[in-house]
This record gives C-alpha cells, structure tokens and sequence, in this order.
C-alpha cells in the first residue's frame, strides 16, 4: 500500500473509478464532483460545528473543583487526563490515514477532523488551566504516564497506529480505521458520562458545557468512520474481517471497563461497577449494529442504556436536539452556534 502522489498528472477524477483507497486520484479537490454522496452532507455539519474553547467561561467550576470530594477530584483529573490523550494521537494520526484516502471529498474531512481534534485539545488546555491549581497541572499531564491502567489502555490503541504507520497494508488499513471507531465511537463516553453526572448535581457545570461542544463533533467522526468502514465493506470484499472487528471490539470493552472500575468504581454518585459494564457493552453492540454486525454481548441487560436519565445533561432535551446517545449515523446535526440546529 503507497501513499497517494500530491499531483498525480497521469490520474483521473472520473467519479466512477473513484475508490476510498487504491484510487487514482489527481488530488486535486474537485468538490463538485462527488462519488460519496454521504460526505457532502457532513461536510456541511462539520463545517457549521465551527467553535471556541475560550467562549465558555470556567469561573463556576474553579470554584466546584474546590468542593469536590477526593474521589470526583481524582476521577476528574484522570478523566481530564484520558480524554487529552485521545484527541492529542487523534490530531498527530489522521493525516497518516488521510496520506491513502483517494477519495478527495473524503479526504476533506479527514482534514476538518484533524482541526477539531485540534481544538478538543486546545479545550481541554482551557479546562486545565482554568480550573486546576497551577501546581497541580503537569500533573494532570502526567497521568497518562504513570498510571498503569491509563498507560496500558494507551498504548493498545497507539500500537495499532504505529504499525499501520510503519508498515502500512490495507489489512493495517482496516485496523487502524476500526481502532478510529472504537476511540470516536467507544472511548470517550463513560468519561462525558461522569462530567455529565456531575452537572446533573450542579457542579463543574461550565465543563459540561465545553464537553457538548465535543460530544457535538464526535457524533460526526463516528459518522465518518461508519460511512468509511461500510465503503470498505462494499468495494474491498472480506478486507473487513468481522471475527478481527469482533476482537478489537471486545479487548477494547474489557480495557474501558478495567478503566472504569480504576477510575470510578463505585466512588462516584450515580455510577457503579454494574452501569459502567451495562453501559460499555451497550454502546459496543450499538456501534457494531451501526456497520451491520450482531451484538457481541446478547445478554438483554446490555441492549439498555442505564445512563439514559444523563440524555438531558448531552442536551437531548435543550437546545442540542440530537440524542447523543442513541445516534446513528442518519442523526447527526449541524448548527451555528448551539442554539440552531438542523436536520439533514
């Protein structure tokens, strides 16, 4: 597998050869000739979900940072911690995977990913430096380091980009576009959930609304992949192997429930060993139900959401009408500022 040319002179950009990988594109971004019909509309989401980190002021939760018990205030760095890491390997990695996407409608958003992650990092800086102590915020850093657990979950999503970089196949293609569902899709949400129950009681309230805002873009990078994963699946048959999206999927449950039960445990008002389980293994079936998989987890206990009370706190019920948890890929929305939203 090669990286595409930046001008291929000898390619061509007739929409019927055009292919998500292995094309032969000339690279130019001829955006009105489209094969994906699917990418122009979330461009246009993506595009109007366009925002500040440093709009949302953080004075509220300097102050609830201070009143938090010992274990919200851990649980609260750690997450903090967990969450920076994601979205800082997901703005150094896109553009490895966007050097072999040869669809340019495709390869656009790829690129208007690459910024938001960008600013989720940036967000979570704001965050920090608003609301932890100064003396407190290396370490913060710092915890993806020298926590064992935090580390371990690190690194199994950072190995599988490391050899798709290193030695880059389409087999290593598919892994490394599957281990981009399972971050969008999969690793973010039981860390919004535990910012979300805490605003569900009136504390740190103004983090909770910065997380929207990222909830808000995640929706449509999880979008992006389905789409991605499903072009795989229709013009490279059998190059997505479901035992090896089965597998991925499972090691990566059990690692975000071991994550949960380190981090949050029972310690948490609201959550417990039982619901971080119930929710991980729901959420896993509802991502494999997106690319047209059976459940993983059969057992009924895990096709029901037992955050669902948290909806309101995504703003389900406020001005941000899609239901960030239950979305599919057909309910991503757009706005332009967060108070507009619309359909597509």
């Amino acid at each position: 597998m090669k990286k595409k040319l930046l001008f291929n002179e000898n390619g061509s950009d007739d929409i019927s050869k055009r292919k998500l990988i292995g094309g032969d594109t000339t690279n130019l971004l001829n955006l009105n000739n489209t094969k994906y019909k699917w990418a122009n509309g979330l461009y246009k989401v993506m595009q109007g979900n366009f925002w500040i980190p440093e709009v949302v002021p953080m004075l509220n939760d300097e102050k609830d940072y201070k009143n938090l018990t010992k274990e919200e205030k851990q649980a609260y760095d750690e997450t903090l911690a967990f969450l920076i890491f994601l979205d800082s390997i997901q703005t150094i990695n896109l553009p490895n995977i966007g050097d072999y996407i040869t669809a340019p409608e495709v390869s656009v958003l790829i690129a208007i990913q690459t910024f938001q992650e960008a600013i989720h990092s940036k967000s979570y800086a704001h965050i920090v430096e608003s609301v932890i102590p100064p003396a407190h915020r290396d370490k913060i850093y710092g915890y993806n380091m020298s926590d064992k657990v935090l580390l371990t979950r690190n690194k199994f999503i950072a190995s599988i980009y490391q050899d798709f970089t290193d030695n880059p196949s389409e087999e290593t293609f598919v892994k490394v576009i599957v281990a981009n569902y399972i971050l969008e899709g999969l690793y973010f949400y039981n860390g919004f959930n535990f910012f979300y129950s805490l605003s569900a009681r009136n504390l740190m309230s103004n983090t909770a609304d910065q997380i929207r805002y990222i909830q808000r873009d995640e929706q449509t990078h999880v979008a992006l992949f389905i789409h991605m994963i499903k072009v795989l699946q229709t013009e490279n048959p059998g190059l997505v192997n479901s035992s090896m999206v089965y597998e991925m999927f499972d090691e990566a449950v059990n690692m975000e429930i071991d994550w949960c039960n380190h981090i949050l445990g029972d310690k948490i008002l609201g959550i417990t060993l039982k619901s971080s389980e119930q929710y991980t293994k729901y959420l896993a079936n509802m991502r494999l139900n997106a690319l047209g998989f059976r459940d993983l987890y059969e057992e009924p206990e895990f096709k029901v959401n037992p955050y669902k009370h948290l909806s309101s706190q995504a703003g389900e019920d406020s001005e941000v009408k899609a239901n960030f948890f239950e979305a599919r890929v057909t309910d991503y929305s757009r706005d332009n500022v967060i108070d507009k939203w619309e359909e597509i």
